[in-house]
């Protein structure tokens, strides 16, 4: 009977497991159309909308799409934006890897709390800065009569956006270059050691050839964060044009759509660039860290562990007065006037100029972006990572996953005026609706999370489904019994980076609002453009804020998770 039992489950179980694949199939196609929807066709709407003709005009699109090129200031505007940039990692890559030298290879105290100060600027827009650097050194700035003795005439122009730049992109590539550093392997030292190789040649023959790729790495996105940056030059840029705001003086401006989609892909290709060149030198990486590697563990040197500690301290402090001072302003009552602390600036963004509903605009937008966004990117990694089938279309899936890293987000913003605004499209009446922004600001920030989620996968052993197979159980319930709980983890971490960067974006939906669905982050803008300095200061301190006080909450749930689901990690008594 048990046999005879057997043998009539057989099929009802076959047929289950073959509509989990189908699923499986489905779901795949559906994020293939997600991404060609709110990334490819933007894109490609972009390039044409560069080659049309203007209106009125004798000649081809081409040929004013090459005229233009041509222009002196739009020659102008692409050097200023290659010179800053490259001078913005020039000073950044240098300090950054020093910082990060002292975090894994010294022995100095407080480290935790140095880093976490070094990653404020994370928490705000990148203009935060720029709003820092008018206070301390504009036209009324605290340390005015300082700047001008260096030599400079007004923060305004190149010198403030190399210095708020420097401040926005500097926790970027620390990031990068700890996790290069962290991973050494403590044998070549001992070796190095034995033969009494000098500190200096064990630093240029062993740290600096183990950490080049992610040196390079770090230079490439420093260079692509300030060359696509539109808040910074957009507030304390002056008459100095940099493409990015080319781009929205053009469309926001003027209205020249067309001149706007020629000056958007230029500035897509030095991301296109640094994205190949960061592809091309991650392949060719070796493995640092083998099986049978030695943690590298720091030992205690008095001058040196000195040395660092004074160096991390400095670098913290100017970080600290950079946004103590925004702020400390959001609170002062008249600025340079009266000090005194108070909450009017407070008052006036957030009722005077009605601005609270921008702000719960803004949280609605993350809350939305972390589920949806986390939501996609898991199941879209795992559909490539776990499943078999449509191999057709599965390179397509994973280049458009890594794109988005290669396109700015004022492109990716423009391109979507063009396509969603067309009236022949139908999904046109999603133009200027808060599910455009979401899906604009989850595909902005694909890349990441779905790296994120593939490295985790990769990790857990395949056999888990080869088993499952096996036995004849259902995809789908290997995925919630086993890779959700052993990922959850990784999830969290997800969701607060998709919180917290669609907290702070501009410009990737700068121009896609409308009066009833301004962000808390494009207030700001507008509140600068119209002198309301310190009211900007207090939104963008209040965005801050909520970033710190939604990233604790993320860590909290992180560690209550930890400690119901991921016991098994635990070393054995």
């Amino acid at each position: 009977m048990n046999a005879m039992a057997a043998v009539v489950r057989a099929p009802a179980l076959r047929q289950k497991v073959q509509g989990a694949d189908r699923l499986a199939h489905f779901g795949l196609l559906l994020v293939a159309v997600l991404l060609c929807v709110g990334l490819l066709a933007p894109l490609v709407v972009i390039l044409s909308k560069a080659l049309d003709a203007p209106e009125g005009s004798t000649t081809s699109g081409v040929g004013n799409f090459l005229a233009y090129l041509a222009s002196p200031g739009l020659l102008t505007s692409l050097w200023h934006s290659v010179w800053v940039s490259v001078l913005v990692t020039v000073i950044v890559v240098p300090l950054a890897f020093t910082f990060a030298y002292a975090l894994t290879r010294s022995c100095m105290p407080a480290k935790p709390v140095l880093r976490a100060i070094m990653l404020l600027p994370l928490l705000a827009p990148s203009l935060l800065s720029a709003i820092s650097l008018i206070y301390w050194f504009g036209n009324q700035g605290l340390a005015r009569d300082f700047w001008k003795a260096l030599g400079f005439d007004g923060i305004y122009g190149a010198p403030g956006i190399v210095l708020a730049e420097c401040f926005a992109s500097f926790p970027h590539v620390l990031m990068i270059l700890v996790t290069a550093l962290a991973t050494a392997d403590a044998r070549l030292y001992e070796a190095a050691d034995a033969l009494g190789t000098s500190t200096v040649r064990k630093f240029f023959t062993i740290t600096l050839p183990g950490a080049r790729y992610g040196l390079i790495s770090a230079a490439m996105v420093c260079f692509t964060l300030v060359i696509t940056d539109f808040g910074i030059p957009k507030v304390v840029g002056g008459n100095f044009n940099v493409l990015a705001t080319d781009v929205f003086k053009l469309v926001i401006g003027q209205q020249d759509f067309q001149r706007g989609a020629v000056v958007a892909l230029l500035l897509l290709l030095p991301a296109v660039l640094t994205f190949g060149v960061d592809t091309l030198v991650q392949r060719k990486q070796a493995a640092t860290l083998t099986a049978r590697a030695v943690a590298l563990v720091p030992r205690p040197a008095r001058g040196f562990d000195a040395a660092m500690t004074a160096y991390c301290l400095l670098i913290a402090a100017l970080v600290l007065a950079m946004f103590g001072m925004a702020v400390f302003a959001s609170f002062a009552k008249l600025w340079p006037y009266n000090l005194a602390p108070g909450l009017g600036h407070y008052v006036a963004g957030l009722v005077d100029a009605e601005l609270g509903d921008a702000m719960v605009n803004s949280l609605k937008l993350a809350a939305s972006t972390a589920v949806i966004g986390t939501v996609v990117v898991f199941v879209g990694a795992w559909l490539l990572e776990k499943t078999r089938g449509m191999d057709a279309l599965r390179p397509v899936v994973r280049l458009l996953a890594m794109l988005p890293m290669a396109v700015p987000g004022l492109v990716l913003g423009l391109g979507y005026i063009f396509f969603f605004n067309a009236p022949a499209n139908p999904l046109n009446g999603l133009y200027q609706t808060l599910p455009l922004m979401v899906l604009c600001t989850v595909v902005h920030f694909y890349t990441t999370g779905h790296l994120t989620m593939v490295t985790a996968l990769k990790a857990i052993d395949g056999e888990f489904e080869a088993v499952s197979a096996s036995l004849k159980v259902p995809l789908y319930q290997t995925f919630w019994r086993v890779t959700l709980p052993i990922c959850l983890p990784v999830l969290i971490d997800v969701g607060r980076y998709f919180f917290v960067n669609a907290m702070t974006t501009i410009s990737a939906v700068v121009f896609l609002y409308s009066p009833d669905t301004k962000l808390a982050s494009v207030a700001i803008l507008n509140l600068d453009e119209a002198g309301d300095t310190g009211p900007a200061a207090a939104m963008a301190v209040l965005i801050a804020a909520t970033s710190a006080v939604v990233t604790v909450l993320f860590m909290g749930l992180g560690r209550l998770v930890d400690s119901r689901t991921q016991r098994w990690r635990a070393p054995a008594r």
